[in-house]
């Protein structure tokens, strides 16, 4: 991917140099809970919303501890995230305009090991995330190692697919879409709500080929293989894939992202059409 001398995005919050403290009461208990809906190959932010704070984040519970950031390879990092931020933030600006609206941008979290949000505490095993309570993206650089490492899907645009995914949830946000699903996701059973989560997930992986689409067109960012490289990471973290891995079978009904081929057909789809209408996954009869 050509990133180097692009724009870099001033909506990064680098946390990287605190460790904040494990929150008293439920916190930690919260996060095991967590972490085992994540092996099993579920969804952990919806562990986390649920017994996280309302209506924004104050200061993490018992401070924070210093830890000076002296790693070249993850200031590269956070420079390539930065530039992908910033790209993301000129293609989704020129987009709701076009649709007559006013794009916000989100704020990028970097952090390492533990973070606390609007949504909760967290650690780096519940991998990236966006917590609609405080409109941030949340990542831990360690991720994009273990996205090569442990899914099988190494390259630098692999890792900008992760945060346009994370973006597009931030798009959802700010069309009422994430308040409409959640709304109704309280009103119907397990499965149902399952299904919701999987179109939730299945238009941020649409919404990051949006994207995509945008940012070759102007400033034709890709290089041989690139496109191959989100595709592999969408496949990498399918809920069969990953429930596969975890405990040896799948269970669809309790699929919560997509499955692999869903998830890198939506973002090939986004990919091919750069239309951020034509991405309803809520009205398709098929996924």
């Amino acid at each position: 991917m050509r990133w180097q001398g692009g724009r870099r995005s001033e909506n990064v919050e680098d946390r990287r140099h605190m460790t904040p403290r494990a929150a008293a009461g439920g916190g930690l208990g919260l996060l095991i809970i967590a972490l085992i809906v994540w092996a099993l190959g579920g969804n952990p932010l919806a562990v986390l919303q649920m017994g996280g704070p309302q209506g924004g984040g104050g200061p993490p519970p018992g401070g924070q501890v210093g830890r000076p950031v002296d790693d070249p390879r993850e200031n590269e990092l956070s420079e390539f995230v930065a530039v992908v931020l910033a790209d993301t933030e000129d293609v989704w600006s020129d987009l709701f305009a076009s649709q007559g609206k006013r794009y916000q941008d989100p704020k990028l979290v970097l952090f390492r090991e533990r973070v606390e949000s609007a949504c909760g505490f967290a650690s780096s095993a519940t991998g990236p995330f966006y917590c609609p309570a405080d409109s941030k993206v949340y990542l831990d650089l360690s991720f994009f190692d273990e996205l090569h490492q442990r899914f099988g899907a190494p390259g630098d645009f692999a890792q900008a697919y992760v945060l346009a995914h994370e973006v597009g949830h931030h798009v959802q946000n700010l069309l009422g879409i994430s308040d409409r699903v959640r709304a109704l996701q309280q009103r119907v059973g397990k499965e149902e709500a399952n299904d919701l989560s999987v179109r939730m997930e299945l238009q941020a992986d649409y919404f990051a080929g949006v994207w995509a689409h945008h940012a070759q067109a102007a400033r034709n960012v890709l290089e041989r293989g690139d496109l191959e490289e989100a595709l592999r990471a969408a496949q990498a973290i399918g809920d069969d894939r990953l429930q596969k891995q975890a405990q040896g079978y799948v269970v669809p009904e309790s699929f919560t992202h997509g499955t692999s081929e869903q998830r890198a057909r939506w973002f090939r789809r986004g990919f091919e059409s750069g239309d951020m209408t034509q991405g309803n996954t809520f009205e398709a009869r098929s996924l």
